[in-house]
């Protein structure tokens, strides 16, 4: 007899480049899978935007093909997973007035740094939990204002990306607190948005936010939306949270201390604390979690898989990125004398909240092989990943392992490099491409309509890595280096006309 397929829970989560979509059976095994893209268009350096129509294609495309493996009527619940921040602003139809202005743009750092000065950068931290850079939604609708008052003059709703495919599925607008927290003015000890930040940022007669709702509230996918994806009307639709926090819950980082190391575009390092607790310096964001009494330390690596592609396309074009991690393994430690600077994105965050920053290449020679810069790319990202787990250790959390997905895990190289320079023990949970956080939204999702979430599935060839004494001695010296090198070319002038 054919195997019965069982009730699942789906999980969609929207990433930078694309959407991964899951079906989760309630004992946590994925019964089927599907991906879809969409472009990015970098109208100027600095800038990055995408149509929120190519988003609903994407996952219409993609969940098409999870209908076709897994018949909708098997379906419990929907949940949704998303990039933050990312800017989408609306008519009172729900119309995109202009294209989304992603999390990878930053022109709207001079709004932002007149914003931290009018409030006082510490007062918004204490706020909010975040570090309010030009990445924030806050300011970014504050330089559409000023550059482009036209379309301003229609906008009637300012939302996230995740939370605007929310309205697109069940006509509400809402959005859950760890989204929330990259509009920049969101409360967290209140849990509402903060009336002093808007106000200070002009936000008398601006758009209208989103309500601020439980990350497990659903409501039913309405008809319209129903009849364009094939699925049925009513269907649960879990609001969800964001990518970070559900990847976190998707690789089984619930206890304080662990850390969820998520390498797509950008690199997450998410550290799970058992209280809200905040660094002086400003270092890590605060994000509040689904799961009660836990909060996520999250630091980002804003161009770390940007920078990865880059170097691909420049030293062996058309290859999978993969081949840098094979090429990397072809050098030695210190990559001959070269070292690399992965701040590719017109700034970084991570530890350093510096947007002068730009990617560097020190100490090349004509001896240098394409192996060098490969290893010199790993040793920059393994490296800076390493300054952000020492914060976060420096903020009393428990030293605990690391639990990577994404980009990069399949490789021994950068599973042991990250191992060795961290000091600590490194594991790939569910497998080299385990989709964490869409994983992690059908995992809410089940909750949501009352049942026990699974546990997420144990992989039996899962790999891993543990750190060894001289190794780390040897990433201590090539600390050293690093340091010397980001030092010397801070507050560099970038590009003359």
């Amino acid at each position: 007899m054919p195997t019965r397929i069982p009730e699942v829970a789906v999980g969609l989560d929207f990433g930078t480049s694309g959407l991964k979509t899951v079906a989760v059976a309630a004992d946590g095994d994925i019964v089927a899978r599907a991906e879809a893209s969409y472009p990015t268009l970098r109208p100027a350096p600095g800038r990055a935007e995408q149509d929120p129509r190519d988003w609903q294609r994407a996952a219409a495309r993609a969940l098409g093909s999870l209908a076709a493996a897994v018949h909708p009527k098997r379906w419990v619940a929907l949940g949704l997973s998303g990039m933050i921040p990312t800017l989408v602003l609306t008519d009172a139809d729900g119309a995109p007035v202009r294209p989304a202005i992603t999390w990878e743009d930053n022109r709207a750092e001079p709004q932002a740094e007149r914003l931290r000065r009018t409030l006082g950068p510490a007062a918004v931290y204490a706020t909010t939990g975040q570090w309010l850079d030009g990445r924030y939604l806050l300011p970014m609708f504050s330089w559409v204002r000023e550059h482009e008052p036209t379309p301003t003059e229609r906008v009637a709703h300012l939302a996230g990306a995740k939370d605007y495919l929310f309205w697109w599925l069940t006509g509400t607008w809402a959005t859950d607190p760890s989204t929330a927290t990259g509009v920049g003015c969101f409360d967290l000890e209140a849990g509402r948005w903060s009336p002093e930040i808007l106000q200070a940022a002009g936000w008398d007669g601006g758009p209208a936010l989103p309500e601020v709702r439980p990350s497990d509230s659903t409501k039913p996918l309405r008809a319209d939306a129903a009849s364009a994806l094939g699925l049925p009307q009513g269907l649960p639709v879990c609001l969800g949270a964001a990518d970070s926090v559900l990847a976190a819950r998707g690789l089984g980082a619930t206890e304080p201390g662990q850390v969820a190391y998520v390498a797509g575009t950008s690199t997450v390092i998410l550290a799970v604390s058992d209280r809200p607790r905040r660094d002086a310096a400003h270092r890590f964001l605060l994000t509040p979690t689904p799961d009660p009494g836990r909060w996520g330390l999250e630091m980002d690596l804003i161009s770390s898989g940007a920078t990865v592609s880059w170097l691909v396309r420049l030293i062996v074009p058309g290859a999978d990125e993969s081949e840098i991690w094979r090429l990397a393994e072809g050098s030695v430690p210190g990559a001959h004398g070269v070292a690399l600077l992965p701040y590719l994105g017109h700034g970084e965050q991570g530890a350093l909240w510096d947007p002068s920053l730009r990617g560097t290449i020190a100490g090349l020679s004509a001896s240098h092989s394409r192996e060098d810069l490969a290893r010199a790319l790993l040793e920059g990202l393994v490296l800076e990943s390493r300054r952000c787990l020492q914060v976060l250790e420096g903020s009393g959390v428990p030293r605990g392992e690391i639990l990577l997905a994404g980009r990069g895990g399949g490789a021994a190289c950068f599973r042991t490099a990250l191992a060795d320079a961290s000091g600590r023990r490194v594991e790939i949970p569910g497998g080299v491409a385990y989709p964490a956080s869409a994983w992690g939204a059908a995992s809410l999702a089940w909750a949501s309509v009352g049942a026990a979430p699974p546990d997420p599935p144990a992989d039996a060839d899962a790999l891993g890595a543990m750190p060894t004494p001289e190794a780390t001695r040897v990433w201590d010296a090539l600390w050293v280096r690093h340091e010397h090198l980001r030092q010397a070319v801070r507050g560099w002038p970038g590009p003359t006309t």
